[in-house]
């Protein structure tokens, strides 16, 4: 493995968090009596200390999110099925009951620490369409400013079987990748119910030892992960979770995949202990989802500032209508626009989060004022500072 100019986990600047916990990590495969009981297989007590330890993670990271699976393995248990259904139709019924059994677990173990969650179902739509997108992506900005963790599935009720190849994520760790994409998060880190990646398969050659560090996902890494078969509970493996990481670094995020079934490793994890593997950036790594929108992306109009919300986002403040001077061109929502300043100097790019006739009804007006002039608010900035790219 190549050497690389990198940081350490203990040194990770983490503002923004995405946490992805699997089916196996929440929930037990029914034994008998469980069966016959329709008892939930849903492990509260894990659940529980997995919560604690976020809990705890909060006080210093205001940021996080989790992405959940597990909706389909307790609501096949509570709907008296003797394993998880093979039928769509079933799974999207046992997916509709179990997930409401699901938050309500995770609405009781943060309760415990005062803090409040809330449920965002997305499907693939949401996040291959622009406007569906910012729309997302704004839901979940907002819901984190104020103070909320919001967790994460995807929408399998209405999941239609014919569609699957089009409108699926193929499994939550990818979600997980896409979504610490969407809102420029500094760490995924995966709960797995293994510690991390190893140089062969630990299952089956006893003399395996797991990676520490990973910087590169190369063919050599990627041939490491065996694709593991569905068991009775989820699906995915290493090969599902390596392609997240990539996905994830690729947008400028760094990865770990620790073993989830011991909630303490989270904290290990934070300590600077070695726990997992680790996937990080070169400290030389440029934001992905900024680099597109300064840089790869053509803009499709321009809007001109004045100097006090220049200065403002130069400062890493959001683009709000009161400091816009003038609409130029014609753009929907979605779309990356220039923003200039009285010159006519480009100095910023950003997605916009109204349309240009919208822009040109706002401008120079105080964002509680958005929903009395148009109808309808989609927040109170024109550009979120996540979604800005300031020009060297």
């Amino acid at each position: 493995m190549s050497k690389h100019t990198h940081s350490s986990p203990r040194s990770i600047e983490c503002k923004r968090l995405v946490i992805k916990i699997g089916s196996s990590i929440l929930t037990n495969p029914l034994d008998s009596s469980a069966r016959e009981s329709h008892k939930a297989c849903v492990q509260v007590e894990r659940l529980n200390a997995l919560c604690a330890q976020i809990a705890r993670l909060k006080q210093d990271i205001s940021d996080i999110l989790i992405v959940s699976s597990g909706a389909v393995a307790s609501g096949f248990s509570l709907l008296g099925f003797p394993s998880r259904p093979k039928d769509m139709i079933d799974k999207q019924a046992c997916a509709a009951v179990g997930q409401a059994h699901l938050l309500w677990h995770y609405e009781q173990a943060f309760s415990k620490h005062s803090l409040h969650i809330a449920q965002i179902l997305l499907t693939k739509d949401d996040l291959s369409h622009p406007k569906h997108y910012l729309y997302a992506s704004a839901t979940l900005t907002r819901l984190l400013e104020l103070g909320t963790i919001p967790i994460i599935n995807e929408n399998d009720p209405v999941l239609v079987d014919e569609l699957k190849y089009i409108e699926t994520f193929g499994d939550n760790d990818n979600l997980a990748a896409l979504v610490a994409s969407m809102i420029g998060a500094d760490l995924l880190l995966i709960l797995s119910d293994v510690d991390g990646l190893y140089n062969a398969n630990p299952a089956t050659n006893p003399n395996a030892t797991r990676i520490s560090e990973v910087v590169e996902i190369s063919e050599q890494i990627t041939s490491l992960a065996e694709q593991s078969a569905e068991n009775s509970v989820g699906t995915g493996g290493m090969a599902s979770k390596l392609k997240a990481a990539k996905t994830a670094m690729q947008a400028g995020c760094n990865v770990a995949i620790i073993k989830g079934t011991e909630a303490d490793n989270i904290a290990k994890f934070f300590n600077g202990e070695d726990v997992g593997t680790y996937f990080h950036l070169p400290t030389n790594a440029i934001k992905k989802r900024r680099f597109y929108i300064g840089y790869v992306a053509i803009p499709r109009g321009r809007l001109i500032v004045d100097s006090g919300a220049k200065a403002a986002l130069q400062e890493g403040k959001s683009l709000l209508p009161k400091g816009v001077l003038e609409v130029i061109g014609s753009f929907e929502i979605g779309w990356v626009v220039s923003v200039c300043d009285r010159t006519g100097t480009e100095f910023a790019r950003g997605k916009i989060r109204y349309s240009s006739y919208d822009c040109a009804q706002i401008i120079g007006r105080d964002s509680k004022d958005i929903a009395t002039i148009l109808g309808q608010s989609y927040g109170d900035c024109l550009i979120h500072r996540d979604d800005m790219a300031i020009l060297e």
